[in-house]
């Protein structure tokens, strides 16, 4: 027994001493393997983006730094610098405030915040003077040749980016202070940067100002004469194409690949969908005396009714009644009626709005003020109807769809005539409106006015986070079209809406 513990004394011995004496080795650091993304047959090298306020970065009703920066062509050039792509020049704003002068008078209005002092949020222009003044012109070239409230033939328009023509309203303020010269058209200058791949989403703008002027401008469809529009009008479908065909003949002229998007149904943006139809709360007094005074107007109806001179369906759509309680729809002028003022003067044109009516976002501030600030009846929507502008009609939607559909197929068509990738931006928001984009988080981006995440503070133009969905879109289609393998971005990394 003594012997086996002295042997195994002299075992611990060596064990302790075997352990004091053998260095420890740590294990060789695991480097994690490089991610390697090819461009496949696409040449990124100088990346050019061809469009207007959608291209811009446009958001909040205003073009600033920080919104640029978020722009759609942004996060795809940082996509394509992963593959050979170089470098991306934006005309940057002077600020953060969106705000510009020209020749010291302020001509464009700052961005919009939410303004808390009224006890509940309300889109307010924030504060101060923008340092961005028109004729400081900047030197390019830009990559960035989003131009905001382009249509497509000022792309093609030479003096659009005339600085002397900006207060008769003949120039664009934005492109002015990038333009090569003031004749330069945005094309040549787009062209003149010999692009190996270029974006080309246009057209929207084309039906958006008629559409959010609530249909005040004409139909211009079967005038090929774009000079003789007016600001709000529709642009001619063969005009839009056939200047679309041009602007890429000319951008692929040199071999060049490219991304053409089509446009997005623009009555499906919260514009239209935010301010219902029947937003007027009344009291049973109230109601009665509202319906008081509209009898002799309905009685009047009736009788023309009941001479044949109106249908029975007509009667009941000019027909004015109010009832107690939420839910009252506005009263409204509509141009599209029988005009019956040839039998009675007194018979304005006008009815209440129903649910296939579209009220314009800016109608919340007309709603319920005082047409006469001297008579306390003359209530706006109630006892007044709302001028054509604040409401796009059932006829004026109508309009808007018709010219959406030629656009959209021309577009297509041309995007397979000169082999180029194609998105379908209108598919992918008409999806976004009815259920919105989940994201890695759990949470979900929606076209809900303010906090929805999707749509910025002036209904009409994405938030960061919801043009960085559209990055992914159009990589997506990049990638199918051209053998890519970029990664697109993380929407999460881009603001659902700027809180200051």
């Amino acid at each position: 027994m003594k012997k086996f513990l002295t042997i195994l004394a002299i075992f611990g011995l060596l064990f302790v001493s075997c352990s004091d004496d053998d260095p420890v080795i740590d294990p060789a650091p695991i480097e994690p393997t490089p991610i390697t993304y090819t461009s496949g047959s696409a040449d990124f090298s100088n990346f050019v983006a061809v469009g207007n306020s959608l291209t811009s970065g446009y958001s909040d009703a205003a073009l600033f730094i920080d919104g640029q920066t978020a722009s759609l062509p942004n996060m795809l050039a940082g996509n394509f610098a992963l593959v050979g792509g170089g470098p991306f020049n934006i005309p940057f704003m002077s600020d953060n405030l969106g705000g510009a002068t020209l020749g010291g008078t302020p001509i464009l209005g700052n961005r919009l915040i939410l303004d808390f002092s009224s006890g509940s949020p309300t889109p307010t222009p924030i504060s101060g003077t923008g340092a961005t003044e028109i004729s400081n012109t900047l030197s390019g070239p830009f990559n960035n040749m989003g131009v905001p409230g382009a249509k497509i033939f000022h792309l093609v328009a030479e003096g659009y980016g005339n600085a002397a023509g900006v207060p008769l309203g003949l120039a664009n303020p934005y492109f002015a202070r990038f333009a090569s010269s003031p004749t330069a058209t945005v094309l040549e200058d787009a062209v003149a940067q010999n692009p190996t791949f270029f974006s080309f989403l246009i057209g929207n703008n084309d039906i958006l100002s008629y559409a959010t002027s609530g249909g005040t401008g004409e139909d211009q469809t079967g005038n090929l004469d774009p000079r003789t529009y007016g600001s709000n009008d529709i642009t001619d479908p063969t005009v839009l194409f056939s200047i679309s065909n041009d602007i890429l003949a000319a951008l692929t002229a040199n071999g060049a690949g490219g991304i053409v998007a089509n446009i997005p149904d623009v009555t499906s943006i919260p514009f239209f969908t935010t301010v219902p139809h029947n937003p007027v709360p009344l009291d049973e007094g109230t109601a009665a005396l509202l319906n008081g005074a509209y009898a002799q107007y309905n009685g009047g109806l009736a009788q023309l009714q009941g001479l044949g001179l109106i249908s029975v369906e007509e009667l009941a759509q000019r027909t004015i009644s109010f009832t107690a309680g939420e839910g009252n729809a506005v009263v409204l002028l509509d141009e599209d009626l029988t005009d019956l003022t040839s039998f009675n003067p007194a018979l304005i044109n006008m009815r209440q709005a129903t649910s296939e009516d579209l009220l314009v976002f800016t109608s919340q501030t007309i709603i319920g003020t005082l047409a006469d600030p001297n008579n306390p009846t003359s209530i706006n929507g109630v006892a007044v109807p709302l001028d054509d502008q604040w409401v796009l009609t059932p006829e004026e939607q109508l309009a808007v769809s018709t010219a959406l559909a030629s656009y959209n197929q021309f577009i297509e068509a041309l995007a397979n005539q000169y082999d180029l990738a194609f998105v379908d931006v209108n598919g992918f928001l008409n999806t976004f409106a009815d259920t919105g984009v989940p994201l890695a988080d759990g949470s979900t981006v929606t076209a809900t006015y303010g906090t929805g995440g999707g749509f910025s503070l002036d209904g009409v133009h994405p938030s960061p986070r919801g043009y960085a969905l559209l990055a992914n879109l159009f990589i997506e289609s990049i990638n199918a079209k051209y053998g890519s393998d970029l990664p697109g971005v993380n929407p999460l990394d881009f603001t659902g809406l700027y809180i200051n």
